[in-house]
């Protein structure tokens, strides 16, 4: 939506540019009838006066011809001072407003912590902003084309304008204490350079890239990425899945949200479960029972996956639970173990 400043100067600029256009039009039908000039005689004399440049006449000027030109000087003076007055308002407080608004998102920015980086707002920047939208968590996007960033920038999506190969973009986003890095820019080379870029910077991130050729995943793994997301093999997968277990796909495609931001398959780390000083089994828990809510994966200390654990498998610190359950038994779960939503 246009800021409403913007509506009143554009307003103003309208009517100075019609007011010139007015007086443009009054001083050539004038000379021409009072001086009997040519069409292109007329013109430069409206000009040379409007502009009052100071250039000699094409012809001497009777009595009437002067005092008509006498009022076109006396009136060209206070249009074009208004349309010079109104376009540099324009230009100045657009400026400011601009300077004001890229500061204050940079206040937001600077301070998130433990927030997602999205490098580029592509089809896949998109998708990733929508996915951490629908599970609140923070992020901030870098794009590197201006119209994007008008277009887009939003309280909900901030942006950083600028390129992702830079560092100094790097840092006012934030990457020293961002947890999480997806680089989304549709250039392998430059997926590279943004996954070394943001290693060196911060070695303990989370980096997920997108890659378009299967030979640049190595190179992008070489480079520090955690995780290589080829999307055209994973949309060919996704494709031929739909053929041989069209159902089973469409029900895995809706475990993680329904509609537009319920979540129904959840992980969390067992500290925010019980006390880890002693050990519990899944059992123990009685998730089933509390919340309604189904132990589906475990993940232990050394960052191994179990899919559907047994229910005597002893939780041992720094592993995760991973839960499923409907909207309203995940919110049960977060409500009564006091775990902030993500």
């Amino acid at each position: 939506m246009e800021n409403p400043f913007f509506k009143v100067f554009r307003s103003k600029i309208n009517t100075a540019i019609a007011l010139l256009i007015i007086l443009l039009i009054i001083g050539v039908v004038g000379f021409r009838i009072l001086t009997n000039y040519t069409w292109i005689d007329a013109v430069y004399m409206t000009v040379i006066t409007i502009t009052t440049v100071g250039f000699g006449e094409v012809n001497p000027l009777d009595d009437d011809s002067k005092i008509f030109t006498i009022f076109l000087i006396l009136t060209s003076v206070i249009i074009v001072g208004y349309a010079i007055k109104v376009i540099t308002e324009y230009i100045l407080t657009k400026n400011n407003i601009e300077e004001l608004k890229q500061k204050k998102m940079q206040k937001k920015i600077d301070a998130l912590s433990n927030h997602v980086i999205i490098c580029g707002y592509g089809r896949n920047g998109k998708q990733a902003a929508k996915k951490l939208l629908a599970h609140k968590r923070s992020f901030v996007v870098i794009e590197a084309n201006k119209e994007t960033v008008e277009k887009y920038q939003s309280a909900l999506v901030p942006f950083i304008y600028g390129n992702a190969n830079e560092d100094d973009i790097l840092q006012r986003a934030g990457v020293e204490r961002a947890k999480c890095l997806i680089s989304a820019l549709p250039s392998d080379s430059d997926n590279v350079f943004v996954v070394l870029s943001a290693r060196q910077m911060n070695d303990k991130i989370r980096i997920i890239s997108r890659a378009s050729q299967e030979t640049t995943y190595g190179k992008l793994k070489l480079a520090g990425a955690n995780n290589v997301i080829l999307p055209d093999k994973i949309g060919g997968d996704h494709m031929a899945s739909l053929v041989v277990v069209p159902d089973l796909l469409e029900f895995i495609d809706n475990l993680s949200i329904v509609g537009e931001s319920n979540i129904n398959i959840e992980e969390i780390a067992v500290e925010q479960l019980y006390d880890t000083s002693k050990l519990k089994t899944i059992k123990d828990l009685d998730l089933r029972k509390k919340t309604g809510c189904n132990v589906i994966g475990y993940k232990n200390d050394n960052g191994k996956y179990l899919i559907n654990p047994e229910a005597e498998l002893k939780l041992a610190p720094n592993s995760k639970v991973i839960v499923l359950g409907r909207p309203e038994q995940i919110q049960k779960l977060n409500s009564l173990y006091n775990i902030e939503v993500k």
